[in-house]
């Protein structure tokens, strides 16, 4: 099952190493999901990653919050964005996750941002799902 994960879900694992989005992270690396990152959404993993407020929550340096997007992307399958979709949401911020997901023909985009993506996602016919419902559903 192909995921892309919005940016929330990234940030929500760096800080919480035990919560779902953090096991969303572990099944990629046991390979029993696939993740697909684009470019820009990678880009945007790192910047807010690196966030001073992020890093310290997760009581990690700023090196440590590097080398954790850098393994994050490194598990992830490229995403090429051949097509932009824009604009499809109010939050041009939001149009990269949904291009990268459309782009990677995904079955899913994990966010905790649902009411962002539920219209543009339903267009589509991509799932959006909370991080812990979708590990619901897996069972």
């Amino acid at each position: 099952m192909l995921l892309v994960l919005d940016t929330d879900v990234i940030v929500s694992a760096m800080r919480s190493p035990t919560g779902a989005s953090a096991e969303l992270l572990r099944l990629v690396r046991q390979e029993k999901l696939s993740m697909g990152v684009s470019v820009a959404l990678a880009l945007e993993y790192e910047a807010v990653c690196l966030r001073a407020e992020h890093a310290r929550a997760a009581g990690l340096t700023q090196q440590d919050a590097l080398i954790f997007v850098d393994a994050v992307v490194a598990m992830a399958m490229p995403v090429a964005v051949h097509y932009r979709w824009r604009p499809q949401l109010r939050d041009p911020a939001d149009e990269m996750v949904l291009e990268a997901a459309v782009n990677a023909k995904a079955d899913a985009l994990l966010t905790f941002n649902l009411r962002h993506f539920q219209s543009a996602a339903l267009s589509f016919g991509l799932q959006v799902q909370r991080p812990g419902e979708f590990l619901r559903s897996l069972s």
